[in-house]
């Protein structure tokens, strides 16, 4: 009897996730979850499991019953507050002041929908930015990279240069944990993970 091959489906837009998991050597199809990210949370971590479970969910009911859907969400966070994705010049600024100098934690969430199957799970980096001037501010703030980043940067960008140190993951910080989510793979689907899909 042939074996069924799994479709797999990564729920987000960004081009940062979809070029890690890339990486991992998978075909995938991209369908962007469309979901009101503006929920009641408790703390951070609650808010961005939460976002990657939605996220996996508005696709999942849509898709095919061989569908295996990867929801993922990342969050900035700084003593409990959470620095989402600037809505302009003025609030980018403020979130690097808040960030300079200090360190700060990376959250990202990753769910995983199909038949009999939902898991989320979450990593956390710790990332240390150096004290920034005024001027290392404005220099950043005109790469423009800025607007669709949480937290107001990227860590691949010219952000890089503002990092003094990071613990943990570095590919979550830029979007999805990717030894974690191997990990979680070979959990669910075995160590021939990679044969489990299309």
């Amino acid at each position: 009897m042939a074996k069924t091959l799994h479709q797999l489906i990564l729920a987000s837009q960004s081009p940062r996730r979809k070029q890690l998991l890339s990486q991992l050597g998978l075909s995938f199809h991209v369908k962007p979850a469309d979901i009101d990210e503006d929920i009641p949370f408790d703390n951070p971590k609650d808010l961005v499991c939460e976002l990657a479970l939605l996220k996996a969910q508005a696709i999942y009911k849509n898709s095919s019953q061989d569908a295996v859907v990867i929801g993922s969400d990342t969050i900035v966070a700084i003593e409990n507050e959470v620095l989402g994705k600037p809505s302009d010049k003025d609030e980018a600024e403020s979130f690097l002041k808040k960030l300079s100098g200090n360190t700060h934690s990376v959250m990202s969430a990753v769910a995983i929908l199909s038949q009999g199957i939902e898991e989320t799970f979450y990593v956390e980096t710790l990332v240390k930015f150096k004290n920034l001037t005024a001027k290392d501010i404005t220099i950043y703030l005109d790469f423009n990279e800025y607007s669709d980043k949480a937290g107001a940067y990227g860590i691949q960008g010219a952000a890089s240069a503002l990092v003094t140190s990071i613990k943990g993951s570095y590919s979550n910080v830029v979007g999805l944990p990717q030894v974690e989510l191997v990990e979680k793979f070979e959990e669910l689907f075995g160590k021939d993970w990679r044969s489990y899909f299309v």
